[in-house]
């Protein structure tokens, strides 16, 4: 293989691409292919072509629909202007059309930017302008927010964005519809012309988006042919078939969902089941209807479904798969299904539970990873020196789908990597061996982040937004404990010596006026005159949980004993 074969065929400033010596290693190993994510999803497009591939309440498509529906839209973004290795923020809630404009964008060689639907001037400012973003695709059916008319104002802090495709609804605006670009694009000339483009393995496939640890999320580059054998391990892990049906409602343009679920199914020829909304009536249909071979239960999905799932007959239990990050053992025990944990991240490495595992490994631990080339440290935090077996450490990882840098901070990945391409997670693990295998326990977090419902909010970008706030002084912010999302955001302030006081409505629609994301805003405020400190000093958020469980546990037992 020469040298050059192994590198993409334009590098993208800012894209820190794997290191050439390891590459060429995974390659060597036939561990990393030569093919690209678009051609192995062709491949499988044409291979089960007459097979549904997306369906629910709204529409189903075949293989073959889904094929061509991605091949004109590709291409009528191209007719648009678009260039190959543009970058396109994609900002759909979950839907067909959402999956169409992926799909087409991957065909096109366009790199999709997968923001949430949530998002708003705060976040798409960033990230717009750090990728230069020539398209912006939104929903645009949206009865609680007017995204099309934001797209229009984005335009203004964005310059690249030249390009407004308004995926749903009736149009409106100088946004383009993407159902009347695709209607007027002829299927034998989109084929045509997108068969001029090549592949490029080693190129960037898609921007994902860190959770956010410092400010708001960064930029993750993924490989064509790296990303195509995470998905390919996830599938061979699990076991995916054609005869799979997947229930997933979380968002499609978070990493987990489209590395471990929709991509992989679709890789399989299995069927994608597309709710457009979370309602009760929407989940349950679909499930009725499809009924579903892998479920995916997190955050309120779960307690709007789990009465219907529970009065499933005894062989319909035993065939449902149930994946989430915790709480396996009363998953199991409340659905009459067997369940699996997952952890993973965007930057790399995908662990599982899975059968024939250890009833103690699939209670309590998050397995193992899904490729046997995953190599997992625990070391001391902050340190390179592995801890044993048994003790907690942070988790450190390398492989052939964990990235070597964030898009445009090299500077600030000296701190992020070990010197030898080690990624350091914040995420703190355990290390056991039960007959003969390695499984991990996940054991917290090193880094200052509320899960909520698996939205990941970086405390320190929602406390600098805070802070802009004119009655505050200073603020702090904590997970509080939430039965169905996991943690919900609370905020502890100090106020400005010149105010008052200052209520939660008050801050939220502060924090609306600066544009940032509803899902990040505080859902309880807490007023202090000041912050505790440790013995050296340094403000203390464990002391600021703390104090905040025994206020909700005695307003629970209150509340109990005002109902009595």
């Amino acid at each position: 293989m020469e040298q050059q074969t192994i590198r993409p065929r334009v590098a993208l400033p800012g894209v820190r691409y794997p290191d050439e010596a390891r590459l060429r290693a995974y390659l060597d190993a036939g561990v990393l292919g030569t093919q690209s994510l678009t051609s192995a999803l062709r491949e499988a497009f044409e291979k089960h072509a007459a097979k549904p591939a997306i369906v629910g309440p709204e529409a189903e498509y075949s293989y073959a629909q889904l094929d061509d529906l991605t091949n004109r839209f590709g291409t009528a973004l191209l007719e648009l202007g678009a260039r190959p290795l543009d970058r396109v923020i994609l900002q759909c809630g979950n839907c067909n059309e959402l999956l169409i404009a992926f799909i087409g964008c991957l065909k096109a060689s366009l790199i999709p930017l997968c923001a949430l639907q949530a998002f708003r001037k705060h976040e798409i400012t960033y990230l717009g302008n750090l990728c230069e973003a020539t398209v912006h695709v939104i929903q645009g059916d949206d009865p609680k927010f007017d995204d099309v008319a934001f797209a229009e104002e984005m335009r203004e802090h964005v310059p690249s964005l030249k390009i407004a495709i308004q995926a749903r609804g009736v149009q409106r605006g100088e946004a383009l519809a993407l159902w009347s670009l695709i209607e007027g694009m002829p299927a034998d000339e989109a084929r045509g012309r997108l068969a001029q483009i090549e592949d490029d393995p080693f190129q960037a496939a898609v921007f994902q988006l860190s959770g956010g640890t410092t400010g708001v999320p960064k930029i993750i580059p993924r490989f064509h042919n790296e990303y195509l054998y995470n998905m390919q391990a996830v599938a061979a892990w699990n076991g995916y078939t054609s005869d799979d049906v997947l229930f997933m409602p979380t968002p499609f343009m978070h990493n987990m969902n489209m590395v471990c679920f929709f991509g992989p199914i679709l890789l399989a020829g299995g069927r994608v089941t597309v709710c457009p909304d979370i309602s009760a009536q929407t989940l349950s249909t679909t499930i009725e209807h499809y009924d579903p071979t892998w479920y995916g239960l997190a955050g309120p999905i779960l307690s709007r479904v789990a009465d219907q799932m529970r009065r499933a007959a005894p062989e319909t239990k035993a065939r449902r798969k149930l994946i989430g990050p915790k709480n396996a053992p009363r998953l199991r025990e409340m659905l009459g299904s067997p369940c699996y944990h997952i952890f993973g991240m965007t930057e790399g490495v995908i662990m599982f539970t899975q059968a024939g595992d250890p009833d103690y490994a699939l209670d309590e631990s998050v397995g193992r990873p899904v490729s046997t080339w995953d190599e997992v440290k625990i070391v001391e935090i902050g340190g390179e020196k592995e801890v044993p077996d048994g003790e907690t450490g942070e988790a450190i990882f390398r492989g052939p789908y964990t990235i070597r840098g964030y898009y445009k901070s090299e500077k600030e990945d000296v701190h992020r990597f070990t010197a030898d391409g080690f990624y350091r997670s914040g995420d703190l693990m355990m290390a056991e061996v039960i007959d003969g295998k390695r499984y991990y326990f996940f054991r917290g977090r090193t880094k200052d982040v509320v899960d909520r419902g698996g939205e990941k909010i970086n405390a320190e970008e929602l406390e600098n937004v805070i802070n802009c706030c004119p009655n505050v002084h200073a603020s702090a912010v904590v997970g509080m404990p939430d039965p169905v999302y996991g943690e919900k955001v609370c905020a502890f302030v100090v106020l400005d010596p010149a105010a008052t006081t200052l209520t939660l409505a008050e801050l939220t629609a502060f924090l609306e006026a600066e544009g940032l994301a509803k899902f990040k805003w505080p859902e309880r405020l807490e007023l202090i005159d000041e912050f505790p400190v440790t013995a050296s000093g340094k403000r203390s958020k464990v002391l600021l949980r703390q104090q905040l469980i025994e206020r909700l546990q005695h307003e629970g037992a209150a509340f109990t004993s005002n109902r009595g």
